[in-house]
């Protein structure tokens, strides 16, 4: 067996994912109930919360690209970074491709080709991933001091977090993309 089913019923099948199978409800439900650092928070942060806060960090111009910059873990969850890296890091040594990076990839792909995006993100994007982590540190994380070395020269946002729950959550974040998606459509059919 190689699929899920999406809250909303859908098959997806990890193996082989279409743009028809990927659905904006589907990503803002799921995103919106994972918690970010695998739950080791101060309070519920969702992965929909951050993808939003992406978003209002970059220019207008690549604001979906980062609202869905996280949106593969709608179908593949949310893995820590150390892990994820190490996979990859393992899978180089080995000289052989990592299942989760192939697999995360390809629903990349599919999202992409779903919402007309180019499949590599925006510096802009890359960056604003980061000032939110430093932001995520700041104020979910405060019992860590400690600096971490993939934030160096990096600050976070000059506003306090505040999360929202889950089901507040999937709401922003659907209306946003909606939102989001509406311009973006109406703009290219303008050009």
């Amino acid at each position: 067996m190689t699929w899920i089913i999406t809250r909303s019923g859908q098959k997806f099948d990890l193996a082989n994912p279409t743009a028809a199978m990927v659905h904006p409800a589907d990503i803002a439900h799921s995103l919106s109930m994972q918690c970010r650092f695998n739950g080791h928070s101060i309070d519920f942060y969702s992965v929909a919360q951050h993808c939003c806060l992406v978003a209002d960090l970059v220019p207008a111009e690549h604001q979906l690209h980062a609202l869905l910059h996280d949106a593969t873990e709608a179908y593949v969850g949310d893995m820590v970074r150390p892990l994820k890296e190490a996979m990859r890091d393992r899978a180089t040594y080995l000289g052989t491709t990592c299942l989760y990076e192939a697999t995360e990839q390809r629903v990349w792909e599919a999202i992409c080709e779903r919402f007309n995006l180019d499949p590599v993100l925006p510096a802009s994007v890359k960056h604003a991933d980061l000032e939110a982590l430093a932001t995520e540190k700041r104020d979910l994380m405060r019992y860590h001091p400690a600096p971490w070395p993939c934030l160096e020269g990096i600050d976070p946002s000059p506003s306090e977090l505040e999360p929202w729950q889950p089901s507040a959550a999937a709401i922003y974040y659907q209306n946003r993309l909606m939102e989001l998606l509406s311009t973006t459509h109406r703009r290219r059919a303008l050009a």
